[in-house]
């Protein structure tokens, strides 16, 4: 099929040059005759040929040009965006296939805007309807998009976008301002007493159409938050009446035994018994003094410290083996940090692990600082695990649940993180992720 209309186009074209060229040949054999002169003949049938070739061109390729110039517009069109256009051809020729292919090109073009435009209806339906609240802002400074969440928390509904950061803090309780001041990621507080309301804060930075954004994810955690807290409050209970009965149920016991023996005149065993109340009674002394230690845990005082010099110090007041070269430096709290080792080291001695398998280690990844504290005692069972962080959890007689507690609290508080897991051939390692 393509051949045949490829000769149709090349036959008008053969056609059209065997007619010029008999035109030009007539003109010439009676311009000999007229003008009697070949050379002014020739001359004569040339520019006859020539005009008459152009005019015939032109009428044979008139509707070739308007086809092209209209794939030439409709290009454009495409480039600006637009696909609504097709062309028709009739003819049975070269052009057929290239307008065929640009009208499927149309095609393809305007199904692939249909699902983009369905894909983003899509999208901006599920951002609109999060309980999220979303704030694109140019700079840090001007609002460009708001998803309905945000514009309920920060406008009682209403539109967000071209106003000021400063402008919407400004005119909003004073959490938020806090949060944002204090960078990075955060919580705050919405409200005041039972109307109070905690969201966390989200802050992202990237770069669209050239231009630093970035994108504030505004998330409400009241419910989560007392959720956790009672489920908080309820280990905390179930643990505190475990230590408590511990110790008063032997000293109730001890105590009526006494009594009797005193009636009976039996006064022989009485300091035994009167040694053991003494000693559960400091046990709950020791545990009411630590829940104070804990829920009274300033805000770290940061400073520059060589971790070669802090290991040193360390290493005088626990015994451990150092694992690899301890160099470098970061910023802490040197009492706090000290006291969290301290905790951990003590529990590492007292798994029952020999003393030379209790080591210390200190690797450098990225930005992160790991500190690895390790033994080589029975480990921890996979309820013990899950619950060796919870304040006043222990499976130790005498324990007061609160060394792992208190080094959690302290490493949270320099923005870190600890984790607990069993090792390989026995013992447990604890590590401490630092920024």
């Amino acid at each position: 099929m393509r051949r045949r209309m490829r000769r149709s186009l090349a036959g008008r074209v053969a056609g059209l040059v065997f007619l010029v060229a008999c035109c030009a040949v007539l003109i010439m054999l009676l311009g000999e005759h007229w003008l009697h002169g070949r050379v002014l003949a020739t001359g004569v049938a040339l520019l006859v040929a020539v005009v008459l070739a152009l005019w015939l061109g032109r009428r044979l390729l008139r509707d070739h040009l308007s086809m092209f110039r209209a794939l030439a517009g409709t290009v454009n069109s495409f480039r600006d965006g637009d696909f609504s256009f097709a062309l028709r051809w009739e003819r049975e020729d070269e052009l057929t296939d290239l307008v065929a292919a640009h009208n499927e090109l149309g095609q393809v073009l305007r199904d692939q805007r249909l699902g983009l435009v369905q894909r983003e209806l899509l999208l901006d339906t599920m951002v609109q309807n999060t309980p999220v609240g979303m704030l694109l802002l140019t700079n840090g400074v001007i609002v460009v998009y708001a998803n309905l969440a945000a514009r309920k928390l920060l406008n009682h509904g209403k539109p967000l976008a071209g106003q000021r950061l400063e402008e919407i803090l400004a005119g909003n309780d004073a959490g938020l301002g806090e949060a944002l001041a204090r960078g990075g990621d955060g919580l705050f507080s919405v409200g005041e007493g039972e109307h109070e309301e905690i969201y966390h804060l989200a802050r992202r930075l990237f770069l669209l159409n050239g231009r630093q954004h970035e994108l504030l994810m505004l998330r409400r955690l009241t419910q989560e938050l007392r959720r956790q807290e009672v489920q908080t409050w309820k280990k905390v209970i179930r643990v505190i009446s475990h230590e408590l009965n511990n110790s008063l149920a032997p000293v109730a016991s001890l105590a009526h035994s006494g009594r009797e023996l005193v009636k009976r005149g039996q006064t022989e065993r009485l300091d035994e018994i009167f040694a053991t109340i003494e000693e559960r009674a400091r046990h709950l002394e020791g545990f009411i003094h630590g829940y104070a230690r804990f829920a009274k845990l300033p805000t770290p005082r940061l400073e520059l410290v060589e971790w070669s010099e802090f290991i040193d110090r360390l290493g005088t007041q626990m015994a451990f083996t150092r694992i690899g070269e301890i160099t470098g430096s970061a910023r802490l709290d040197p009492a706090q940090m000290e006291q969290a080792l301290i905790n951990l080291l003590k529990n590492a001695h007292e798994s029952g692990s020999a003393a030379s398998d209790v080591t210390l280690q200190i690797e450098r990844a990225r930005d992160l600082t790991r500190i690895s504290v390790s033994d080589r005692g029975p480990g921890m069972s996979a309820t013990v695990l899950g619950n060796a962080l919870v304040p006043f959890y222990s499976t130790k007689r005498a324990g007061t649940g609160l060394g792992l507690a208190l080094a959690r609290e302290i490493i949270e508080a320099h923005g870190g993180s600890i984790t607990l897991s069993n090792r390989e051939g026995g013992g447990l390692q604890v590590s401490l992720i630092l920024p």
